[in-house]
């Protein structure tokens, strides 16, 4: 437990050192969200309707930003061999590594969620409940976004190609996400039946996340 303790501070510390990760994922997705109001004009009906849909999305793709640094930089100054030789098995350190990124880029997004979702003119309990469905959901797109990372850690610029790979698997966990915000707003569906199976879809993806890509990263060190 002290070594996946310090492979999570150490995660922690690279990623303020690096800079970039959060800022830019914030960054990423105030201008999804603005650029939203502009094309579909000044419709605030319009708006709050699709508003949880804009501030998912947003998140999505924000999330997809930065994966593609969660082991590269292992693998180009040797960690990553060390990781996977070291005492924990590489699965927990997939999970550890995971839950790092996820602190500092997909947290920073829900903190953000309560101001950029004035900008699609959501009402208070519309801010809470997409506040709430990206804070549950937004580990899955990472776990997730881990496997896709995993596969192309040997490739140079390999985002492109873990957002095909990654994109298809998110489709399920973003339209729970939707559907439980946009229940909270307009109705008639209830809040919590789409929020639990947005829930439940997290958990199963920690696991599948974390086995698939350390799978990955054995087969590729190997």
């Amino acid at each position: 437990m002290s070594a996946l303790a310090a492979l999570f501070m150490r995660e922690l510390r690279l990623a303020v050192r690096a800079g970039g990760g959060a800022p830019v994922g914030v960054i990423f997705f105030l201008a999804v969200v603005t650029v939203i109001p502009f094309g579909v004009g000044p419709d605030l009906n319009l708006l709050t309707r699709i508003g949880p849909a804009v501030l998912w999305l947003g998140a999505l793709l924000a999330t997809l930003l930065g994966l593609d640094r969660l082991f590269q930089a292992d693998l180009d100054d040797g960690s990553l061999d060390l990781i996977h030789l070291g005492g924990p098995p590489l699965e927990l350190a997939v999970a550890v590594k995971a839950l790092a990124h996820w602190v500092t880029t997909g947290l920073p997004l829900v903190i953000a969620t309560p101001l950029l979702g004035l900008f699609v003119n959501l009402p208070g309990k519309g801010l809470a409940a997409v506040t709430l469905t990206l804070l549950a959901g937004t580990p899955a797109l990472t776990f997730l976004g881990a496997i896709g990372a995993a596969l192309t850690v040997a490739l140079r610029r390999g985002g492109m190609l873990i957002s095909i790979l990654i994109l298809p698997l998110t489709i399920p966990v973003l339209i729970f996400g939707v559907a439980a915000a946009t229940a909270a707003i307009t109705g008639p569906m209830p809040f919590l039946p789409p929020f639990l199976l947005l829930c439940a879809m997290t958990l199963f993806s920690i696991v599948l996340g974390t086995v698939a890509a350390a799978w990955a990263l054995r087969f590729g060190l190997e």
